[in-house]
């Protein structure tokens, strides 16, 4: 007789199916598993020995055989151990065989039988009730797991015998209540920045619009202040956006306590960091930062000391929203719509433009221009606004707190993004939702400007020499603007104020 377990194996955030398949045979007593498991799976024998005799079970002297069906899919991780255990109990009369058929199990066990949590307990529910089934997850993921759906039975128990004991009528697990983790605070308030004018002006535009923002300045001038900011400006999160980010971030085992959060991350690696913490990968080729930061921040401050590769990593997903890791036997897509927002010294110092500083080192151009270089063009050029933020002085710090704060920039920002929402769908787009992630065919259509501004972006283009991309980029700038204004037309003022946030940055950073 083999008993059947429905399990899932991570692809991403996608959870294919696997079927645990146990067989309790005469023979040779041993235990074995097949089916492509790594080092985990492998050393699962153990745990569920030790689980099941914590349980007061006891594996019978006969040869046990499992198999992780299909046998040619790469299976990793730790959550194997709960669907293993109950197969077996299933199969040893332990419990009833026909009472896990409509179940999908995961849960990791600890050695004296409880079921400990595991990653990626949202999208195995989410894949468990497409096919019509129920869950059994650990205790502490059942509020992740009941966001799956209201009609869906979600079992999650803190122990094998309390598990046991449900299936044989002695006890009766109650259904987990969707878990919220609401936001520790209040988010940092733009009503704290003083004397920095025209980069809360950038800082709005690039949250309308969804743009890649850099910023370039002394230390001390409020560059990772502002970045902070950026966050409580942003529109709440939808539901589409709320399970998009839920799904990442449970895969990588980073929903606290199984519950959500109604906050748009924002992710600020140390500029230490490896290719594979920034895009994703490694050994079990998990999330990295710019799929963590999906539908949110990144913030990378002081971007050149980032290594060069590193950050050359970054453009492909800056262009397509997503990222793939390919390893040998199979490929993993991760999705990386993220808001890029940077800061940086003018050099290594960061005084060189200092009016009368000399550096001791070597000529100010060329210390501003080695440190610069680590920057390349093809990255700048897929950063929509590139901005200098000046020292601030005492007289600024000690004028009284802006009249307009968070609050009253967030309801400009939320209506921009409404317009362009509506905008994207009545022309046949609807999984665009900001200018910044719309596509060149229809920016061309719902960004031309008007005669005037046509004629300024034309001899802009030439004397800028600006690339294809960064033409588009230029239009999509402006197109949010425009919105900010309430504008229905790209006119002259807003293509001068989107071409001067290239203009106005210093040389060495104005992509080609």
């Amino acid at each position: 007789m083999v008993v059947r377990v429905a399990t899932v194996a991570f692809e991403g955030i996608e959870a294919r199916p696997v079927d645990v398949q146990v067989q309790i045979a005469n023979g040779n007593v041993m235990f074995t598993l097949v089916g492509l498991g790594d080092k985990a799976i492998a050393e699962s024998r153990e745990r569920v020995r030790a689980a099941l005799n914590a349980s007061g079970l006891a594996l019978p002297a006969k040869r046990i055989t499992v198999n992780l069906a299909p046998a040619d899919l790469p299976k990793e991780g730790s959550h194997y151990d709960l669907p293993i255990a109950i197969g077996i109990m299933a199969a040893i009369g332990a419990i009833p065989a026909d009472a896990i058929q409509g179940f999908t199990v995961l849960g990791e066990l600890a050695l004296d039988g409880a079921i400990t949590e595991v990653a990626g307990v949202l999208p195995a529910a989410i894949a468990a009730n497409a096919r019509g089934q129920g869950l059994i997850c650990p205790e502490a993921r059942g509020g992740e797991a009941a966001w799956a759906s209201q009609d869906m039975e979600v079992l999650a128990p803190r122990s094998l015998i309390q598990l046991a004991n449900h299936f044989k009528g002695a006890q009766v697990l109650s259904r987990p209540s969707p878990a919220m983790r609401q936001g520790g605070g209040m988010l940092p308030d733009l009503r704290d920045i003083k004397g920095q004018e025209s980069a809360r002006r950038a800082l709005e535009i690039a949250a309308a619009g969804g743009h890649n923002l850099l910023m370039s300045g002394p230390p001390g001038a409020g560059k990772s202040m502002l970045a902070a900011r950026l966050p409580s400006i942003l529109p709440p999160l939808t539901p589409r956006e709320l399970l998009e980010i839920s799904l990442i971030q449970s895969v990588a085992g980073q929903l606290a306590g199984g519950a959500l959060t109604d906050r748009r991350p924002f992710r600020a690696p140390h500029h230490s960091a490896s290719m594979a913490a920034l895009v994703g990968g490694g050994v079990h080729a998990r999330p990295g930062e710019i799929s963590l930061a999906h539908q949110g921040v990144l913030f990378l401050d002081e971007l050149p000391e980032f290594q060069p590769q590193v950050l050359d990593s970054l453009r492909q997903p800056l262009e397509t929203g997503e990222v793939a890791i390919a390893r040998a036997n199979h490929r993993i897509t991760y999705p990386a719509r993220f808001q890029l927002v940077a800061a940086m010294n003018p050099c290594r110092c960061g005084h060189a433009l200092d009016p009368g500083y000399s550096c001791s080192r070597q000529p100010a151009a060329r210390c501003v221009g080695q440190y610069q270089a680590r920057l390349s063009g093809p990255l700048l050029d897929r950063i929509d606004l590139m901005i200098e933020v000046p020292a601030v002085n005492a007289a600024d710090l000690l004028l009284p707190p802006a009249a307009e704060g968070s609050a009253e920039v967030a309801a400009r920002v939320a209506a921009a993004r409404q317009v362009q929402v509506r905008r994207y769908s009545e022309f046949g787009l609807p999984h665009v939702f900001t200018n910044a992630a719309a596509p060149g065919h229809a920016i061309e259509d719902l960004a031309r400007p008007d005669t005037a501004g046509m004629v300024l972006l034309r001899e802009a283009s030439e004397r800028l020499n600006l690339s294809a991309r960064g033409f588009y980029r230029i239009l999509k700038l402006a197109r949010t603007i425009a919105d900010l204004d309430g504008a229905t037309t790209v006119g002259r003022p807003h293509l001068a104020e989107a071409l001067s946030y290239r203009i106005g940055a210093p040389k060495e950073l104005r992509a080609a």
